[in-house]
């Protein structure tokens, strides 16, 4: 289903007319209503009037996160906050929150997006969706209930935890939609062996799985778990919540919907254009926003884009599967490296599972070391030691070949890490302790 056919289908030169004519809406609008954006355009000599197609966005200054911790918390706002009709916060390891607002018209594309994202995924009107992401001050929970409502869906407004009832009220309701984070679908699938339910037998067909950072080898598994299609969704608050872009049926690549998130990829070291097809960071400009409207933002979400015409018959843009974050990404030892990596390498190792933890410290204050612990399957436990040295020694091999770095395994029984019932921690950093 394409829920908004005219704008998810446009022409190439047809969708460039809209962006350019919303870009120099855009760049007025911040310029009058934020003193931030002013002092930004003038420090580069910009006049406004001159900013008159979406090729001009090169000339604009970006916007890092900071500026949003730094301004906390309406100072990056160009509405006033009377006339914002709901806030949003998501927590911070360190320093502020991030705050994030919506007008009434904010919240109606919102709506309007998530919609988008939910028929992308293959949703009629008239499915029961089960939003399993949480609900509040977090995006996710209200930006899929906004966007199912607007597609004509039945919301089953979960939220995150009480999975047993979860699992109860999908036997009974019969949702042909699960909403949540891949790492809780995994948990859910995990759940219900623990109460002798086959999840094969789930009354799910379609996945909409995101809010962090999962891999082809995680879908397949997801998948194969639940029997169900598993797809991705990516959204962030500073942009909008959940929403910004969604793989359809085919899962090649996410359409981002650049009507109203106006996508770039830079290099994140130059912060110049990288080709089509590289990998670089994300950068969004959202285009139509009232509240908190934001000029390149930098996301700092690793992904490579394409133009071309999918075979389901869009034209947005795609963005590929987010590799990893630069702020999620480790150094060790000057090589960089991603927990999507690890979680790569280790689900093509027969007698694993899909949960593990890297940790990483600093020996006697200079060499930094890493120790992954791996979940494996209960009956390699009950194996002969040469068994579990064998696999050890072969996920050590698997892991510093892909990485390129040494590491320490270990190798832990089922349910030895932390489970979450939303994002995963996967990564203890104690250099910084």
């Amino acid at each position: 289903m394409i829920f908004n056919e005219a704008v998810e289908c446009a022409g190439k030169e047809n969708l460039k007319n809209i962006q350019s004519e919303r870009l120099a809406k855009l760049v007025k609008y911040v310029y009058k209503h934020s003193p931030i954006y002013k002092q930004k355009i003038d420090a580069l000599g910009i006049n406004p009037e001159s900013i008159k197609s979406i090729d001009d966005i090169i000339k604009l200054p970006f916007t890092p996160k900071e500026d949003l911790r730094d301004y906390y918390p309406f100072g990056l706002f160009s509405a006033d906050i009377k006339n914002v009709a709901e806030i949003h916060v998501s927590s911070g390891t360190t320093g502020n929150p991030t705050v994030v607002g919506y007008t009434k018209k904010d919240l109606d594309l919102w709506s309007e997006v998530s919609a988008r994202c939910i028929a992308c995924a293959g949703a009629n009107k008239g499915d029961m969706i089960q939003v399993a992401y949480g609900y509040g001050l977090f995006t996710g929970g209200l930006g899929l209930h906004y966007g199912a409502l607007h597609l004509g869906l039945t919301v089953l407004p979960m939220s995150s935890g009480q999975s047993k009832r979860q699992i109860k009220l999908m036997q009974d309701f019969k949702p042909r939609i699960l909403a949540c984070t891949p790492s809780y679908g995994l948990y859910l699938a995990e759940e219900m062996r623990e109460m002798n339910l086959d999840p094969k037998t789930s009354k799910w067909e379609i996945g909409i799985f995101g809010a962090e950072p999962w891999s082809e080898s995680i879908r397949k598994n997801i998948e194969n778990s639940l029997n169900i299609s598993a797809t991705d969704i990516y959204g962030l608050s500073e942009i909008i919540g959940p929403g910004v872009a969604q793989e359809c049926t085919y899962k090649e690549g996410l359409h981002i919907w650049s009507d109203v998130f106006y996508p770039e990829i830079i290099d994140p070291d130059t912060n110049l254009p990288v080709p089509e097809g590289q990998q670089g960071e994300l950068v969004i400009t959202t285009l139509t926003k009232e509240a908190i409207p934001l000029l390149r933002y930098r996301t700092r979400d690793i992904a490579s884009l394409t133009y071309e015409t999918c075979k389901c018959g869009r034209t947005m843009p795609r963005i590929s599967k987010i590799r990893g974050r630069t702020d999620d990404m480790i150094v060790v030892r000057g090589i960089n490296v991603f927990p999507t990596q690890v979680e790569h390498a280790l689900l093509q190792i027969d007698g694993t599972l899909p949960n593990y933890l890297i940790i990483v410290d600093r020996q006697n204050g200079t060499m930094d070391t890493v120790e992954i612990w791996v979940e494996v399957d209960e009956k390699i436990f009950s194996d002969e030691m040469n068994a579990m040295s064998e696999l050890k020694n072969k996920i050590k091999r698997v892991i510093e070949t892909t990485l390129g770095i040494g590491t320490t395994i270990k190798l832990v029984e089922p349910k030895t890490i932390a489970r979450s019932e939303g994002k995963s921690k996967r990564v203890i950093d104690r250099r910084s302790l």
